[in-house]
């Protein structure tokens, strides 16, 4: 977990992006990059390590335990760190080398030119009384327009379907349980949100303890992708890279490491 010293810190960090949320229009776009890309690395669950534009930008690290626990620690280094909440599976940022910048609150950052966007959301179906917030991070690496959807489990309202704006690639949970979207809920997501390429994250693998893990396997989602005629490819390795010209004019395609 991350640590007292560490969360003192980022309280600082909370204020100076709440300031600046206040000047940041909805309207305005997030500013475009190179448009060489951006590499996804998978770590497991909803940890992803993506690299461009000379950034490598960390989301979500965990503490190898419950469904993540035979993952090794992502103790990768980074140059940023996005958190979605405070729980073990999404904000064990402690002890991470390289000392990252970390993004733990909604608000605007700005980070090695680029511009990311917390958008506050809710991590249970009970408006934040059960797990609390969620934050999902929209940002523009490499040219592509990326929204990482954490562990939502409410549904998207009109202003936070704004605020994430149009995206390439979604990575969006699906695992169900009592804080993620279940597979059906994540459908209805990606119908609101109309995404290029979509991610399935947070979903039940060989790498779990079944007896303390709530999530479903990734064939439940699969199967409804399947029965909507979406275009899904298995990917070999725990990386990708997408590129804006790779994208498709229309539809969404649906990729899954392993």
């Amino acid at each position: 977990m991350i640590n007292r010293r560490d969360w003192l810190r980022l309280g600082g960090v909370g204020l100076l992006t709440s300031l600046l949320s206040a000047k940041y229009s909805p309207q305005r776009a997030i500013a475009q990059n190179s448009g060489t890309g951006v590499n996804l690395r998978w770590l497991g669950h909803s940890c992803f390590l993506f690299t461009g534009n000379n950034l490598r930008v960390l989301s979500n690290p965990f503490e190898p335990i419950g469904c993540t626990a035979n993952y090794p620690a992502p103790t990768v280094n980074a140059d940023a760190v996005m958190i979605s909440s405070r729980l073990l599976d999404e904000g064990a940022a402690g002890g991470l080398p390289n000392n990252p910048q970390l993004m733990v609150e909604s608000g605007v950052y700005q980070v090695g030119g680029i511009q990311f966007q917390g958008i506050r959301t809710f991590h249970d179906r009970q408006r934040g009384r059960r797990f609390g917030e969620n934050i999902v991070w929209r940002w523009n690496q490499g040219g592509v327009n990326i929204l990482h959807l954490g562990g939502i489990a409410s549904p998207i309202d009109v202003e936070q379907r704004i605020l994430m704006g149009s995206p390439d690639v979604a990575l969006i949970p699906i695992g169900g349980g009592p804080k993620n979207y279940n597979p059906q809920e994540a459908m209805d997501a990606i119908r609101v949100l109309r995404p290029k390429v979509v991610f399935p994250t947070q979903y039940l693998t060989n790498n779990a303890d079944t007896n303390s893990c709530d999530l479903v396997s990734l064939e439940e989602f699969l199967t409804l992708a399947r029965a909507e005629e979406f275009n899904i490819r298995r990917i070999q390795g725990n990386q990708t890279t997408i590129r804006p010209r790779d994208l498709p004019s229309q539809g969404t395609l649906i990729r899954v490491f392993g």
